[in-house]
């Protein structure tokens, strides 16, 4: 089959699914508030199918590494997904709430497949001269599902129903099952076994994670990101919070996460026609922590502004939306250079672990900084934009910290990049 058509069907996958998956969140908000008449319904349901990739990622990236057929595996992942969201659909309401959200921790185990697991196959699809343009094409799946999803969720909640949108969400994660079964088969390349006797589960998990820690390269990337995900998080709920005071309604913070996500698709989209054109990822990821800490202060400005008296007829709407522009600009690039660095740096038969493994990681930053927000922004709400800023900073400071001496040339086999070690 033309390389070409399955890479095309590889990105029309991972956009599907991803669509789909950034549906279900508001999705599943909106059906417990409908059904059960409580908003703690739908975040619990919400955390539930977020909080287990945690665990779900490695055992996932395990999976996918140690089989033949990796698209098998990955279209078996998804199926789950989607039927585990529709057993939400169908028992909310039926069963008791939290047997319900013992269904959503069930099914957040297979989350990471349509992240990292999707991402760790790219190789597999994309040729090897090609792989810097596929790696933006990929991360521009993402943003998009940032930008279509919440308001597809939306208006289809509006239009038919909540529930009718979580079925949505899971016929477009369904709809991705096809690229994923078709996905080439791994032992066409050699390389991607390693050496000697198979390795158990607990010892092929190990040896991910060891790879993660000791691999200079990719524990600056995972490190990097994981903190700047938390300032990212922080960013994320405080929208709403400072839409509010700014343009007088806090439903307009929705307006603020599509500018971001708007912002994070064109700079990926220009990625794509120009690779190489921003200098090597391992760069990108550490301007954009600064870009962001950035992003973050002129939001502080915006609300500073209002406070001053500025309010809407003054500088705050157009500080706040230059904010979310730059913070968009930078995250967008910032997921390229992440995915590019992973692809760069892991070892081929730990490469889905490591994937599925740092995504779970930033799940996790991104949770720990929603979770300090909403205190945060309680107390006050330039704190918690402050606090967002701070952590890109210490995002940035840990890059320079776990500064690599010679990152991997693409292509390079993995341990040919000379001796490494940490240069403080």
């Amino acid at each position: 089959m033309n390389s070409r058509y399955i890479l095309r069907g590889y990105l029309a996958g991972g956009a599907s699914a991803r669509i789909g998956d950034e549906m279900s969140g508001p999705a599943l908000l909106l059906l417990g508030l409908a059904v059960t008449g409580s908003a703690t319904s739908g975040s619990a349901l919400l955390a539930g199918v977020t909080i287990s990739a945690v665990i779900g990622g490695p055992l996932l990236g395990v999976l996918l590494d140690r089989s033949d057929r990796p698209g098998r595996v990955l279209a078996f992942a998804l199926a789950g997904y989607a039927a585990g969201l529709a057993a939400i659909l169908v028992s909310l309401g039926r069963l008791p709430t939290p047997a319900v959200v013992g269904i959503a921790l069930l099914t957040g185990l297979l989350g990471p497949a349509l992240a990292g697991g999707w991402t760790s196959q790219l190789p597999r699809v994309a040729p090897a001269a090609g792989l810097s343009r596929a790696t933006a094409h990929d991360a521009m799946t993402f943003s998009l599902a940032s930008l279509v999803g919440p308001a597809a969720a939306g208006l289809v909640a509006w239009a038919a129903g909540a529930a009718m949108a979580v079925a949505v969400s899971v016929a477009l994660i369904a709809l991705a099952l096809p690229a994923a079964w078709t996905l080439p088969y791994a032992h066409a390349s050699p390389a991607w076994r390693p050496s000697g006797p198979r390795r158990s589960v607990p010892r092929h998990l190990v040896s991910g994670l060891r790879a993660i820690m000791h691999g200079r390269p990719l524990f600056r990337a995972t490190a990097t990101s994981t903190i700047s995900y938390v300032g990212i998080g922080m960013f994320v709920v405080s929208c709403p919070l400072l839409a509010e005071p700014v343009f007088g309604d806090a439903r307009h913070g929705a307006l603020l996460l599509a500018a971001v996500a708007g912002a994070a698709l064109a700079a990926n989209a220009l990625l794509a026609r120009r690779p190489g054109s921003a200098g090597p990822p391992d760069r990108i990821l550490w301007l954009s922590a600064v870009i962001l800490a950035v992003a973050f202060s002129v939001a502080l400005a915006a609300i500073a502004s209002v406070h001053a008296g500025s309010g809407v007829t003054g500088y705050a709407a157009p500080l706040l939306i230059t904010a979310a522009v730059v913070a968009g600009a930078a995250d967008g690039p910032q997921l390229a250079a992440l995915i590019a660095i992973r692809h760069r740096e892991a070892p081929d038969h730990l490469r889905s672990q490591i994937f599925t493994t740092g995504a779970s990681f930033k799940i996790t930053g991104f949770a720990v900084g929603s979770a300090l927000a909403g205190p945060l922004s309680t107390w006050s709400l330039g704190g918690a934009l402050a606090s967002a800023a701070g952590v890109e900073i210490a995002a940035a400071l840990a890059y320079a910290a776990c500064r690599a001496e010679r990152p991997r040339r693409e292509g390079q086999p993995v341990g040919d990049s000379g001796h490494r070690r940490w240069i403080a």
